[in-house]
This record gives structure tokens, C-alpha cells and sequence, in this order.
């Protein structure tokens, strides 16, 4: 019962904080930041934010309602490990802490899943 509470605290917080903080600015303002958006993996500015807009946007509310939870956390994991690695690679550990901190989160969710209280719990019965 705890585990399940547990998880499902942290999935509105890490969910809602993701899509509010950091995806909603992105989608809300696509036009303008689509062509200079950094390109960090050679796919153009587009594209990247696209990938950036769908995990953390959708892929967070999917988070949030605890729906294919596992699969969803996919796509946020490599997207913060690419902020990670990549845009932030030669920064200091302060600058890019917050990409690892969502990384372990994401990570683990890819293992527990949503737990009990959660759509996947609902389609799995």
C-alpha cells in the first residue's frame, strides 16, 4: 500500500512538474522556438523539439494518469539523457543536476510502473 502511494506521489509530482515547467513552454511557443531549438542529435530544430514537446508534454500527462507508464518514462529518459550528456555534456555537474535527478526518476519507472493506483492497473485486470 505504502509502495503504491509511493509511486503514485511521485509520478503527479516528476509529471506535473516536467509538463508544466518545462513542456508546456515549449508547445505553447513552438512557431517561435522551432527553428532555433538546438539540434543537438542532427535532426533538425524541428524535429528535435517535436521529440522534446511529445515526452515532455504527452508523454508526461501519460505519466500523471499512470497510463503505459513503463513505455512513456522511455522517451523522457532519453530525451534528459540526452539534456544530459549532450547539451549540457560540458557543463558543470550544478548546471545538468536536474537532468540526472529526472533520469533516476524516469529510470525507475521504467522498472516499478505506475503501481496500484493507476490507469495501467485498470487495462492490465
Amino acid at each position: 500500500m505504502m509502495l503504491n502511494a509511493g509511486l503514485f506521489i511521485l509520478r503527479l509530482f516528476v509529471g506535473l512538474t516536467m509538463l508544466i515547467s518545462h513542456g508546456w513552454g515549449k508547445l505553447s511557443n513552438f512557431g517561435a522556438m522551432s527553428t532555433k531549438f538546438p539540434d543537438v542529435i542532427g535532426l533538425g530544430s524541428q524535429v528535435s523539439l517535436s521529440l522534446a514537446v511529445f515526452s515532455e508534454v504527452f508523454c508526461s500527462a501519460f505519466i500523471i494518469l499512470g497510463l503505459l507508464t513503463r513505455w512513456v518514462s522511455i522517451p523522457l529518459l532519453i530525451t534528459m539523457a540526452v539534456a544530459f550528456f549532450v547539451v549540457h555534456g560540458n557543463d558543470p555537474f550544478k548546471s545538468k543536476e536536474l537532468a540526472f535527478m529526472y533520469m533516476g526518476i524516469y529510470g525507475t519507472l521504467v522498472f516499478t510502473g505506475a503501481g496500484e493506483y493507476s490507469v495501467d492497473r485498470f487495462i492490465k485486470k
